[in-house]
């Protein structure tokens, strides 16, 4: 039993620095990418659009498109809690899984195979406007329409203190959105306001 237990904290130990790994790698590959192919984009403009192509909403599509949904070993309550569809779950699968990739076959490899992915997401976030901060359009788009301010509420949080998911839902005109989640209440408010965003948007 003990073994089982060391086994199951040596494994996300592992998962862990290996999503660390994947997660610089990622963001190289990225800032490669943009560099070589926006020579005429400044540093600010390049920071944004990096920071929506390597998002948690752009990975864990990535991760799904790769399957990799399908073979998560989950925890009986994760699996039973919707796990595999959870974003932040899928993204750190997908950096882990790249960080393993480097380990195994060099940057040379890693850089291909991510790029690979990444480029085609980097074209479609620079092609639909990638200053994407939801939180702040539906702020604009409620005191144009609504003269009101969205309302957040933080519906529940789960998982231990060092691993929280938070679901928060957010309220515009008396209609409730959401909720969204994420690692920290900051991305949780995105999401809910992405949610909310495109709907009211399309009214």
């Amino acid at each position: 039993m003990h073994r089982s237990v060391s086994n199951e904290t040596d494994a996300k130990l592992n998962n862990e620095r290996l999503e660390f790994l994947g997660d610089s790698i990622v963001g190289a590959v990225c800032a490669t990418l943009l560099y070589e192919k926006y020579a005429g984009k400044s540093e600010g403009e390049l920071a944004k659009i990096k920071s929506v192509a390597v998002s948690e909403e752009i990975l864990s599509g990535i991760a799904r498109l790769l399957q990799i949904d399908n073979v998560l070993i989950l925890g009986k309550g994760e699996e039973l809690s919707g796990g595999r569809t959870k974003k932040a779950i899928l993204a750190d699968a997908l950096e882990a899984l790249i960080g393993a990739y480097y380990i195994d076959s060099g940057f040379k490899a890693a850089f291909s195979f991510v790029s690979r992915y990444l480029a085609p997401e980097i074209d479609r976030v620079t092609d639909t406007g990638y200053h994407r901060d939801y939180k702040s359009l539906l702020q604009e788009h409620c005191q144009r329409l609504y003269r009101t301010y969205p309302e957040y509420r933080l519906v529940k949080r789960s998982g231990p203190e060092h691993d929280r998911i938070f679901w928060i839902e957010v309220s515009v005109n008396g209609k409730v959105f959401g909720p969204g989640c994420g690692r920290n209440k900051k991305s949780a408010e995105q999401e809910a306001a992405r949610s909310a965003f495109e709907a009211v948007s399309k009214l």
